[in-house]
């Protein structure tokens, strides 16, 4: 029986070794408290006991200052929670706000913990989930002013992070949020599983065998990693196989990516992850490709590609390189653990190759 290796993340390649290459933007993790007075920062502490992260204190010694603690935090972490008055979050907040697909979670409860106030991304970022429970810690109450939640009705967006979806465009939100605030149904498309009973107002497209799509009326929402209009939760469920010639440059395969994407009509947020041989592991131009994307570049041993069963493009010439008869294929099914969904492409000395993660949804 075939079991997939151990994946490590490591920051070098040892002999007969399977890794994970770290070379990417940061990623934005944990929370961060900011507070300004003795009170405020007995409470910052015991938010982070409770829910994780680091607090800190402009009374402290050395003393962060509002808008350099703001600065240095706002690029990294998933939440700023500052602990005082609303008005001092959204002035120290406002020059690094860019749009509700980006901006972090902005929350401000007050040094008493009486009222959590969810600022910037409610839905995407995690603000109003996040509110709730700082909430649920102090005994106050989650100040949620968002339509939908007010209202007790669904949000698109906010089930889109739920599943780790990304929403394409953002701007299409609106749209769904309204028809659904006006008492009409909203029809969501998917051909992925999908277990219990969608919510009031939403009606679930499910006309078509597996892999065929028969959509009668256009839905509201697509769920899936081929682009469609007018609103796409696009899960991150793509593993890029990638096989190429020593040497190649990030713009080669930007390019050969750029036109995958467009002859496949695959959004390029579907993807979460590129692999390939481990010879290939500190290749110059794949590590600053994978780091563009946010990507981990995941390596594999030859003798490990050469067991992943299924059928594969294969090549006399690629094995005699690397060992195996193909690289982009396997090493796309090896690290997903799903199934192929485009085979081997080439062309200027790149091969590319797609394979999709199992994945399911539910309503919640």
């Amino acid at each position: 029986m075939n079991t997939l290796p151990e994946r490590r993340v490591m920051n070098t390649l040892p002999e007969n070794s399977v890794t994970e290459t770290e070379n990417r933007p940061p990623e934005r993790h944990g929370i961060a408290y900011l507070s300004f007075t003795a009170r405020g920062k007995a409470l910052s502490e015991r938010l982070c006991a409770a829910l994780g992260g680091a607090a800190s204190c402009t009374r402290d010694a050395p003393a962060p200052t509002l808008s350099g603690w703001t600065a240095e935090n706002f690029p990294c972490r998933r939440a700023l929670v500052y602990v005082g008055a609303a008005g001092i979050a959204v002035r120290a907040v406002a020059p690094y706000l860019r749009g509700k697909a980006v901006d972090p979670a902005v929350i401000a409860v007050d040094e008493c913990g009486r009222f959590a106030v969810p600022l910037v991304s409610g839905h995407l970022g995690g603000a109003n989930e996040l509110a709730r429970r700082i909430a649920s810690v102090t005994g106050g109450a989650a100040a949620v002013t968002t339509a939908t939640d007010v209202n007790g009705v669904f949000a698109v967006d906010e089930w889109a992070r739920r599943h780790n979806c990304a929403v394409v465009p953002v701007s299409g939100i609106k749209a769904v949020s309204a028809k659904i605030l006006n008492g009409e149904t909203v029809r969501v498309y998917t051909a992925f599983p999908m277990a219990g009973d969608p919510p009031e107002g939403v009606e679930l497209v499910r006309t078509a065998p597996e892999g065929v799509e028969l959509v009668q009326t256009m839905p509201d929402v697509w769920v899936g990693v081929r682009r469609r209009p007018p609103l796409s939760l696009v899960p991150r469920i793509l593993t890029l196989g990638v096989g190429c010639r020593r040497g190649t440059d990030a713009d080669a395969l930007k390019r050969r990516f750029s036109a995958l994407c467009d002859k496949y009509e695959l959004f390029p947020e579907a993807f979460r992850a590129a692999a390939t041989i481990d010879i290939k592991a500190h290749e110059p131009g794949l590590l600053t490709f994978c780091a563009a994307h946010g990507w981990k570049l995941h390596v594999y041993r030859a003798d490990e590609l050469r067991r992943v069963p299924g059928t594969f493009t294969a090549s006399a010439f690629v094995e005699r390189r690397t060992g195996v008869d193909n690289v982009c294929e396997r090493a796309a099914v090896l690290s997903s653990g799903g199934k192929l969904i485009v085979t081997k492409c080439a062309g200027d000395g790149v091969t590319f190759a797609v394979a999709q993660d199992p994945f399911s949804m539910d309503w919640s």
